[in-house]
């Protein structure tokens, strides 16, 4: 089993990214927000948990150890494949998982995209006792990069004059309302919805 890889990345795309290991291209899938951490060129360490099926091998890839963690556990849930469990940590932190599993917040489960109120319902059953908060923060540490598509959509808004605080403030409320849009991490996409709803703000007086 391939706990590990530690090489030079070779190539990032929306949902994988490709990690040359003495010789060998290593293909992961992984998140937006694990991806954003990955630039061609540069070395990079992602802990991985490989998913086997008849047909074939899938390697996914994470930032942290404890994202990896919660993604196994979503996977012993009955429905969860390893993609919707990958969608879950697109949408919400490890540790928000982790509050929502021992709260029992199926909200929180049914924002992701491809669960439904019941799906949700069943996935807080069946995580009952298997996963509980560390208490670690939900919010991105002062000085951690931001998410490439969060970063280059600041930059436009700025670039058009809005405002730091109301440009965050707007992207913020959009992560918020939207998370499988946000999820995707398709900048243009984003950009046009965070725009949408700056413009709602400035016809009310809001800008």
């Amino acid at each position: 089993m391939i706990s590990s890889l530690k090489g030079v990345v070779s190539h990032v795309a929306l949902n994988s990214a490709v990690i040359e290991v003495s010789g060998f291209g290593m293909l992961i899938q992984a998140t937006p927000q694990t991806l954003s951490g990955l630039h061609v060129g540069r070395e990079a360490v992602v802990h991985t948990s490989m998913v086997v099926r008849e047909d074939s091998m899938t390697l996914f890839g994470f930032a942290e150890a404890g994202e990896r963690e919660v993604f196994e556990v979503l996977l012993s849930v009955a429905g969860i494949g390893p993609r919707l469990a990958l969608a879950v940590l697109a949408v919400h932190t490890p540790e928000d998982v982790r509050v929502a599993a021992s709260e029992g917040d199926a909200k929180a489960f049914s924002r992701v995209p491809g669960i439904g109120p019941k799906g949700a319902q069943r996935i807080v059953l069946e995580l009952a006792g298997k996963l509980t908060p560390t208490g670690e923060s939900t919010t991105t540490p002062q000085g951690t990069a931001l998410p490439a598509w969060k970063d280059q959509v600041l930059q436009a808004l700025t670039g058009l004059g809005w405002s730091e605080k109301d440009a965050d403030k707007a992207v913020v409320a959009t992560e918020k309302a939207e998370p499988g849009l946000v999820a995707t991490g398709q900048v243009g996409t984003i950009l046009k919805s965070v725009l949408r709803d700056l413009g709602r703000g400035a016809s009310t007086g809001g800008r």
